[in-house]
């Protein structure tokens, strides 16, 4: 199973994206960079690209598979998971790719890294007891805390920018009918970092999953298979408001992450036949097409603050 495929994966059952040291440029997502997962030299691998799609640079190269990126606040880092040494497991390398080392070794599968605002911790989710929660570190790979404990699937951590909640995925709550079986449904919930007061926040009989909260703290951005196929929305942080599909597309989207500027949303979108990133405004207009090649790219991630 890959990272962050989890709301795919359950949807299937139930139908069954930078300059060394993290500085900064001038684009139109804010001035920064990109990080993303490649499959274009045969395997997954973590590349960089400017926030325009340029300057596409490849940062690992191992026979085994590397995903899931995710830059650091200031950019100088990007966590991952591989399964290099035969398990899914956090990594994290400075920005240019070198000095990779392992953070987790476990005989469960580790997936889906995210850093606090403050570079303080990492959030991720591990499989094990059939099931997956939600952990939080050290950016050393030390202290590790798991932050819930129930017999559901728990992913797709996201911290607020204020690092005082984690947004993440739960089938916890919600079955669906399909095929006269009961399937759970994934729905966006909240937690206080510590792992506390854990609340629903969407409530429907589709997938809703991969969140991402706005820079300044007021949005979650998701994606939902709600009305057929998966498109990226907006709610209010609280889970409040009308959810606003962006980018509508007989195609799936997913993967939504807010530019440090809050400007701009990158996607991952199957609109063309496979997957590529692409990014757009935060009403929806403006999609542009990043990457463009034969295999699929996927998981983008910007740094969650802009160093100046």
């Amino acid at each position: 199973m890959r990272p962050k495929q989890i709301v795919v994966v359950v949807a299937a059952i139930a139908a069954m994206p930078f300059l060394q040291g993290g500085c900064i440029i001038n684009g139109e997502a804010g001035g920064t960079k990109i990080a993303f997962t490649s499959y274009r030299d045969g395997n997954e691998e973590i590349y960089v690209m400017n926030a325009d799609g340029s300057q596409q640079t490849n940062l690992t190269n191992s026979p085994a598979w590397d995903s899931s990126p995710a830059f650091s606040p200031d950019g100088s880092k990007i966590a991952f998971v591989s399964d290099r040494d035969g398990n899914p497991e956090i990594y994290i390398m400075n920005a240019d790719g070198t000095g990779v080392t392992r953070l987790t070794n476990n005989s469960n599968s580790d997936f889906d890294p995210t850093f606090s605002p403050d570079g303080s911790r990492i959030a991720f989710y591990s499989h094990g007891d059939g099931n997956s929660e939600i952990y939080v570190m050290n950016p050393d790979g030390s202290d590790q805390k798991r932050l819930t404990n129930n017999a559901a699937r728990d992913s797709d951590p996201a911290f607020s920018p204020d690092g005082s909640q984690i947004a993440f995925a739960s089938d916890r709550d919600l079955l669906y009918a399909s095929m006269f079986h009961l399937i759970p449904s994934l729905e966006v919930y909240v937690m206080n970092a510590d792992g506390s007061d854990q609340k629903r926040l969407t409530n429907n009989a589709a997938n809703d999953g991969h969140p991402a909260f706005s820079p300044d703290g007021s949005k979650i951005a998701f994606a939902s298979d709600r009305d057929g196929d998966f498109q990226v929305y907006v709610m209010n942080a609280d889970g409040s408001g009308d959810r606003l599909r962006l980018a509508n597309d007989p195609h799936s989207d997913y993967d939504p992450v807010f530019s440090p500027n809050g400007s701009k949303i990158a996607f991952t979108s199957y609109r063309d036949g496979r997957n590529q990133i692409y990014i757009m405004n935060t009403d929806g207009t403006g999609v542009k097409r990043l990457t463009n090649n034969a295999n699929e790219d996927r998981h983008p991630s910007f740094p969650l603050r802009q160093k100046r």
